[in-house]
């Protein structure tokens, strides 16, 4: 598929609760900028052609070029609104691209992990585009252990990987899933409803520091590792 078109949807509907916040957590500042800047830097700079689009709860849509125009955020995006979960917000994203062509890459990627490297970006599309599927993961470093009712057994982290975003696919796959997937609990990622319409999940090295900023912790531990 040469010179298959790609998109990156960046979806960022959080709000600022466990972050002890008034303000959505993907705008809150690291390192004197708002989160959401560092991680649409991150797809452009991997690939200036991509088609980026972000997907925001429509009470911060207003909010969000606010913000563009006090740090002169120039990086062009497609903003759409998102739904009342992130399922939904997702199939908001998917939707407009089926709107532009019959077949693309999409890489589906949270909004607070902005420390995701640029050849992890590069290696989802690259998998993507051969198998359908890639989804960034890292290996576990801690012992697990599984909670039964009144016990826990210890299990073989090895057997397990923690999984993290992009993750990215061949667009009329990840579409056809979301529109034959109804949302439910279980459904925890975009890999989950991918896998439960039938696809194979092919998983690709992460890395560590791109973790998902959502507690007060997490953005020292971001700005440790921006620094």
């Amino acid at each position: 598929m040469q010179d298959i078109p790609k998109y990156a949807v960046i979806v960022a509907g959080g709000s600022g609760s466990r972050m002890q916040s008034e303000i959505p957590k993907q705008f809150l500042l690291l390192n004197d900028k708002p989160i959401l800047f560092y991680t649409i830097e991150k797809f452009y700079h991997f690939d200036s052609s991509i088609r980026l689009l972000l997907v925001l709860p429509q009470k911060d849509i207003s909010y969000w070029h606010t913000l563009c125009l006090t740090y002169n955020f120039t990086i062009p995006i497609e903003v759409i609104a998102g739904g009342d979960s992130r399922y939904a917000s997702v199939k908001n994203g998917l939707a407009y691209i089926a709107k532009q062509n019959t077949e693309a890459l999409v890489a589906i990627h949270d909004g607070v992990r902005p420390l995701v490297k640029e050849q992890v970006i590069s290696e989802s599309f690259r998998i993507a585009e051969q198998k359908g599927s890639a989804v960034a993961s890292v290996a576990l470093k801690d012992s697990i252990r599984k909670i039964a009712e009144q016990s826990s057994e210890n299990v073989p982290r090895n057997a397990y990987r923690l999984i993290q975003t992009p993750q990215t696919f061949l667009f009329s796959q990840i579409w056809s899933a979301f529109c034959s997937v109804s949302n439910s609990q279980e459904l925890t990622d975009d890999a989950s409803v991918y896998e439960k319409a039938g696809f194979q999940v092919f998983l690709i090295d992460g890395n560590y520091e791109n973790i998902k900023i959502t507690t007060p912790e997490d953005l020292k531990i971001a700005l440790a590792f921006l620094k």
